[in-house]
């Protein structure tokens, strides 16, 4: 069975040595889950910055858990003073969502001084999460993507497009008309997918000789990154 290198959950009995040794396997684990994080995406642009808290936030449990130990009224008066933090950050995704459940999983693992199931836990979930993430799994080759097309008021765009489309495209959804530039133009909006090789430049450049080489838009729905 797994057990505790504490002998108390309280910080009464709670040994310089045992503090350090969990402290210092945090950090450890920390640097390990930061090193997959960074390898396990290499296409995105990483935040230097998130990668270090990766390191340093099972330490931070790991400190706060044996503070707190099993003493209820400190563990209120904690959780008030971390409220009156207010954190400032730039919104991530789910993977970094996940990261940082991950680090804190580890440190709470820490904290209580399980050091043998926080070793196998971030061997097992870090394992699977960098296999799920150099595999490919759940990613969609062929992304649906979003087309917004401005026209002039006097082009009927009903057919207008359509050849370019049959050429280019697997399938087309007009979700949008508007107005725009005080009404002296039409936004429309599509929901396309394209061809497995379908050449991008090309399709745009084909469009706008029908648009009157007006603004196209062409990014991904999911996104709505311009490509």
């Amino acid at each position: 069975m797994l057990e505790t290198i504490l002998e108390t959950t309280s910080t009464e009995g709670l040994r310089t040595k045992e503090a350090l040794i969990c402290i210092g396997v945090a950090l450890a684990l920390g640097l390990i889950i930061s090193i997959i994080y960074i390898f396990s995406d290499r296409k995105r642009r990483l935040s230097t910055n998130f990668a270090i808290t990766l390191v340093i936030l099972p330490a931070i449990v790991t400190i706060v858990i044996m503070l707190v130990g099993s003493n209820v009224a400190r563990a209120f008066s904690m959780a008030g003073a971390f409220a009156l933090v207010r954190f400032r950050s730039v919104p991530g995704d789910s993977k970094d969502i996940a990261s940082v459940f991950f680090a804190m999983a580890v440190g709470l693992a820490t904290g209580l001084g399980y050091i043998s199931f926080a070793v196998i836990f971030t061997g097992v979930i870090g394992g699977a999460y960098l296999l799920l993430m150099l595999t490919g799994y759940g990613i969609v080759k062929n992304l649906p993507k979003t087309l917004r097309i401005t026209i002039p008021e006097n082009l009927n765009f009903n057919g207008t497009f359509e050849e370019v489309f049959n050429e280019y495209t697997t399938d087309v959804t007009l979700e949008k008309v508007r107005t725009t530039n005080l009404g002296s133009m039409y936004e429309l909006t599509y929901n396309i997918s394209l061809k497995k090789d379908a050449d991008q430049k090309k399709f745009i450049d084909d469009l706008r000789c029908r648009n009157g080489n007006l603004n196209i838009t062409l990014c991904n729905a999911e996104t709505k990154e311009l490509l």
